[in-house]
C-alpha cells in the first residue's frame, strides 16, 4: 500500500510541515491523518475519495458506471439504512461477492454490519455526489430533509447527525480558518446539492471551500443548536448567537439563517475584542480631519453624525470617539441594536423591538438617567431623531449614524424624517461620512510602474500639490502568505468632514443645499469621499483600483 504520508505531499498540495506536524497530533491523540489534516484546513473533504482510491488501489466509479444502474434485489435484506449513515451501498452483487461503494472506506461500523451477515464483499470508491445518486435510485431518501416539517423521530435524528464527529469537525475547522484568516463573516449558501463557503476578509468575498451534500444539513443544524434556533423551522429567517472561546480568545458569533429556494443560507459574522483598536490612527483617519473631529467631540452639547452604508465602520468609529472621552467625570450611556462590543465604564442598553423597546423609548429613558454624552446605533424614524435633537438642545453630546451617501445628504435625510430645519440648524456640529478600503499589504507592495500614468490620468498633482505630498508614493498590490496572496491587510477609513457651522446653517435646506454645502466645503479646503481615498493612494496606503471599487 503507497505511504499515505507520500502521496498526500505528492499529488495533494499538502505540505511536509503540515503532515508533520499532523503526524504529531496523532501520536498524542489519535485519530486519522488525513481528518487531522482537514481540521487543520490544509486538506479539503472533496479530495477524500481519489485519495482513498489511490492509497488502497481500489477502483473509482465513474459516472459512466453509474448511468444505468439498478440497485440489486438481494441487497435489499441488509441493514441499508445504517449502512447509507456510514456511507456504505450495495452496489453489485456477482455469485455469493457483494461490492459496496463508499466514500468512507475506514468506517469500521460499516465493516462490522457487513460482516455480522456473513458475506464476501469488495469495495468501490465514489465520491459524494455519485453517493447520493446510488442513494436516490436505491429509493433510500430521507424525507426529513425536504420536509417543511419533523416530526419528533425526524428531529431526533437530525441532532444525531448534528452531534456526529464529521460535522463537529467540519465546523470547527472552518471557524478555526476564519480566524486565522482575520474573516470578519462566514457565509455558507446552498449550491446545486452542496454548500459553498465564502469569507469576508477585509470587506471583499472570497471562495474558500465547499461542504459536502451529505454534511450541508448537519453543518445547518448544529449551527441552529448552538445559536438557539429552532432546527425544524426552514419556513422563515431565524437569529441567534453563539458564544465561545477559541485559542484564547472570547468569541461571540452573531448568526442568521434565511431559507432560499434551494435551502438554507447561514451567515456568521465573528466578534473578536482582540481585533478592535479605538484609536483614530489605526482608522486611518487623516490627521486634518483627526483635529477638527477632536474639537467636535469635546462641546459639551450638539449632535454628531456619521453616514455610511452597512459595513462602512460607523460603530467602530463611534466606539473610538467614545473611548476618548470615557473618564470618571462623565456619563455615557449607549444604545444599540445590537451591542457588539463591551466597553468598559460605559452603559450600554440592547433595544428590545419585540417587547416595544424601540430606538424612540429607549431614548426617552436614558435622558432621564442624567447622561453627560449619549451613543444612538442609528437615527431610523422622526421620533428618534425629533428626541437626539432636543437632547442636544438640553446639553446633552450626542452620536449617531443615518444611511446617506455623503455628509451634505445628512440633512435632507433627516428633513425626509419629518425633523424640523430649526431643530438641525441648531443641534448638528458635524458630520462625517465614512467607507472603508482595504490597506495595501505592508510585506509585499511595490512601487506602481504606471505612477505618472496614474497621476496624469486621475488628476492626482492637484491633490499632492494641495496637501503637500512630495515624492508621490503610488503603490501597487502584489500578494504574499501574510495577506494571503490577497495584496491587502487590514482597512482604514476614506472621511468626509462636514462642520455644521453658521454658513451651513444659513444655506436654505431645499434642493439645491446639496450642491452649496459641497462648495462651500471644497471652498473652505474640505474634500470629499473620492478625494480623501486619492490622497491615501498618494500616500502609499492604498490603491487607486480601491479607491474606485468603494467610492468611485
Amino acid at each position: 500500500m503507497i505511504d499515505l504520508a507520500s502521496l498526500l505531499e505528492e499529488q495533494f498540495g499538502v505540505s511536509r510541515a503540515e503532515v508533520e506536524k499532523a503526524k504529531s497530533y496523532q501520536l498524542k491523540y489519535s485519530g486519522q491523518l488525513e481528518n487531522i489534516l482537514i481540521s487543520m484546513g490544509s486538506l479539503s473533504t472533496e479530495v477524500l475519495p481519489e485519495l482513498y482510491a489511490k492509497l488502497l488501489d481500489l477502483p473509482y466509479l465513474n459516472d459512466e458506471d453509474l448511468a444505468d444502474w439498478v440497485f440489486p434485489e438481494r441487497c435489499k435484506a441488509l441493514a441499508l439504512g445504517e449502512l447509507y449513515d456510514r456511507g456504505w451501498l450495495p452496489f453489485s452483487v456477482e455469485s455469493d461477492q457483494f461490492c459496496f461503494a463508499t466514500y468512507a472506506p475506514f468506517n469500521k461500523d460499516a465493516q462490522e454490519i457487513i460482516t455480522a451477515h456473513n458475506i464476501d464483499f469488495t469495495i468501490k470508491i465514489v465520491n459524494q455526489d455519485q453517493f447520493n445518486l446510488l442513494r436516490s435510485k436505491s429509493e433510500l431518501s430521507d424525507n426529513f430533509a425536504d420536509s417543511a416539517a419533523l416530526n419528533s423521530v425526524e428531529e431526533a435524528r437530525l441532532r444525531e447527525l448534528a452531534a456526529e464527529a464529521p460535522t463537529v469537525n467540519l465546523l470547527n475547522s472552518l471557524i478555526t480558518r476564519a480566524l486565522r484568516m482575520r474573516a470578519s463573516d462566514m457565509h455558507i449558501e446552498p449550491n446545486q446539492g452542496k454548500a459553498k463557503v465564502r469569507f469576508r476578509i477585509d470587506g471583499v468575498l472570497q471562495d474558500i471551500d465547499t461542504v459536502p451534500t451529505h454534511l450541508v444539513l448537519p453543518v445547518t443544524t448544529r449551527l441552529k443548536i448552538l445559536s438557539s434556533m429552532d432546527i425544524a423551522e426552514k419556513r422563515r429567517p431565524q437569529d441567534g448567537k453563539i458564544e465561545m472561546r477559541i485559542g484564547g480568545i472570547d468569541l461571540d458569533i452573531r448568526v442568521s439563517a434565511l431559507p432560499l429556494n434551494d435551502g438554507e443560507s447561514v451567515v456568521m459574522r465573528f466578534l473578536r475584542k482582540d481585533a478592535i483598536n479605538y484609536d483614530m490612527k489605526v482608522l486611518g483617519i487623516s490627521a486634518d480631519i483627526e483635529q477638527k473631529i477632536l474639537e467636535d467631540i469635546k462641546t459639551t452639547a450638539g449632535v454628531v453624525l456619521l453616514t455610511g452604508p452597512t459595513g462602512s465602520g460607523k460603530t467602530t468609529s463611534l466606539y473610538t470617539f467614545l473611548n476618548r472621552l470615557n473618564s470618571p467625570e462623565v456619563k455615557i450611556i449607549t444604545l444599540e441594536d445590537p451591542v457588539e462590543y463591551q466597553l468598559t465604564g460605559i452603559n450600554q442598553v440592547q433595544v428590545q423591538s419585540d417587547i416595544g423597546f424601540d430606538f424612540a423609548a429607549g431614548l426617552r429613558s436614558i435622558v432621564r438617567q442624567d447622561p453627560d454624552i449619549i451613543m444612538l446605533g442609528e437615527i431610523r424614524d422622526k421620533e428618534t431623531a425629533s428626541i437626539a435633537m432636543q437632547s442636544a438642545l438640553t446639553g446633552h453630546l450626542v452620536f449617531s449614524t443615518v444611511h446617506t451617501n455623503d455628509a451634505p445628504s445628512a440633512y435632507t435625510r433627516l428633513l425626509d424624517l419629518g425633523v424640523e430645519e430649526f431643530l438641525l440648524n441648531a443641534a448638528l456640529v458635524s458630520i462625517v461620512a465614512q467607507r472603508l478600503v482595504r490597506c495595501l499589504c505592508p510585506h509585499c507592495s511595490v512601487p506602481a510602474a504606471n505612477t505618472e500614468e496614474i497621476v496624469d490620468k486621475y488628476r492626482l498633482a492637484n491633490i499632492a500639490t494641495k496637501f503637500e505630498i512630495s515624492p508621490v508614493n503610488v503603490r501597487t498590490a502584489v500578494g504574499c502568505d501574510l495577506c494571503n496572496h490577497t495584496g491587502y491587510k487590514g482597512r482604514l477609513a476614506m472621511i468626509e468632514y462636514l462642520r455644521c457651522d453658521d454658513e451651513i446653517r444659513h444655506i436654505p435646506k431645499d434642493e439645491n443645499f446639496i450642491l452649496k454645502a459641497r462648495e462651500v466645503n471644497k471652498n473652505r479646503g474640505g474634500r470629499n469621499l473620492l478625494e480623501d481615498g486619492m490622497l491615501k493612494v498618494l500616500q502609499g496606503s492604498t490603491t487607486i483600483e480601491e479607491v474606485l471599487r468603494v467610492a468611485g
